[in-house]
């Protein structure tokens, strides 16, 4: 295979990652771990969630949800307009996602800081100021399309994330976080190992933390650092000890203590993640998309399940974010 046809490979396989785990985790998202557990024991195949779940009613098996659908909105976006980012063009996407999904009578709708950014913006706040209290994982989650389509040159990759984060996720906390994902990413579309898309990562992220305003957590860093500590223990101490809830703090450092704990096997890392309790479909989907970049695969059946419940345009898009990847280094 050659380097063309391996990043084409790996960029699928990071979309198609971030959707499976979304997929496998979304019957089980907002449910604190024992509930999920007692409801449907250990998670390892596509369900439904169960009648009158407060987010996920109305989805069936393997559909997704706002963390696959904003990923691919937010790609879209950077091929249209690759030179420029308009906030306020991003934030009438957002809503216009939002009012389709409202339209389906769905509940998982835009996050608690996408909203009051987006509600701010149209009142005529300046977007320098509208994302200064987002420190939640919104920003991460749909970070994946920068990394797919910049090289992991640090300096570039941490100031396009910054400006793609600003209306809804001004924060250290939350920037830090998606610098941290965006790198992980990129390096594996270069083809690096696991070790070495780590470390460039935790680079990254600490470059993001100084963005944005210095609001949430001061040291995203030393909660990846200590999450990929945890990993060593095993499942249980991880999630006990980072937790894996919406804040970037906590989903986001559980999705890279999952990531090597499973030594980068896609499946292995989502059905932890689907099981981890509390916002499971995120975690999943940053942690598929990682693990996606990685060489890591969905399997065969899984892949097709996905395929067959979502309208995913996978291909087509991966293909336009490397096109502009391929721009970056020429």
């Amino acid at each position: 295979m050659t380097a063309t046809a391996a990043a084409r490979a790996r960029a699928i396989s990071t979309l198609l990652g971030l959707a499976a785990g979304d997929a496998l985790g979304m019957p089980a998202q907002t449910l604190p771990r024992a509930e999920a557990r007692a409801r449907y024991g250990r998670i390892e195949r596509f369900l439904a969630p169960f009648e009158g779940h407060p987010v996920s009613h109305g989805l069936k098996a393997a559909q997704v949800t706002d963390d696959t659908e904003q990923t691919l909105l937010l790609a879209k976006r950077l091929i249209a307009k690759p030179d420029t980012f308009d906030d306020a063009g991003w934030a009438r996407d957002l809503l216009e996602w939002e009012a389709k999904i409202r339209a389906k009578g769905l509940a998982d709708l835009l996050g608690p800081s996408s909203r009051r950014a987006i509600d701010a913006l149209l009142a005529g706040a300046s977007p320098e100021e509208t994302g200064k209290a987002g420190t939640t994982n919104g920003a991460a989650m749909r970070i994946s399309p920068i990394g797919l389509m910049m090289p992991p040159s640090r300096p570039e990759l941490v100031a396009r994330v910054a400006r793609t984060c600003r209306v809804t996720h001004n924060t250290g906390e939350a920037i830090a976080a998606a610098a941290a994902v965006a790198m992980l990413i990129s390096c594996g579309i270069a083809g690096q190992s696991l070790e070495q898309a780590l470390s460039a990562a935790l680079l990254a992220c600490r470059d993001g933390q100084a963005l944005g305003f210095a609001v949430g957590e001061p040291d995203m860093a030393a909660r990846i650092e200590l999450a990929l500590t945890l990993s060593e223990q095993g499942e249980e101490a991880l999630i006990a000890g980072i937790g894996t809830s919406v804040a970037s703090r906590e989903s986001v450092p559980a999705a890279f203590g999952i990531l090597k704990l499973a030594k980068g096997d896609l499946w292995t890392a989502l059905v932890i993640a689907a099981n981890a309790g509390d916002d499971t479909d995120t975690i999943g989907a940053i942690v598929g998309s990682m693990c996606g970049a990685l060489g890591g695969t969905v399997p065969a059946q899984a892949a097709a399940q996905v395929m067959a419940a979502n309208d995913l345009d996978i291909e087509r898009i991966a293909d336009g974010l490397l096109a502009l990847r391929a721009g970056a280094v020429a």
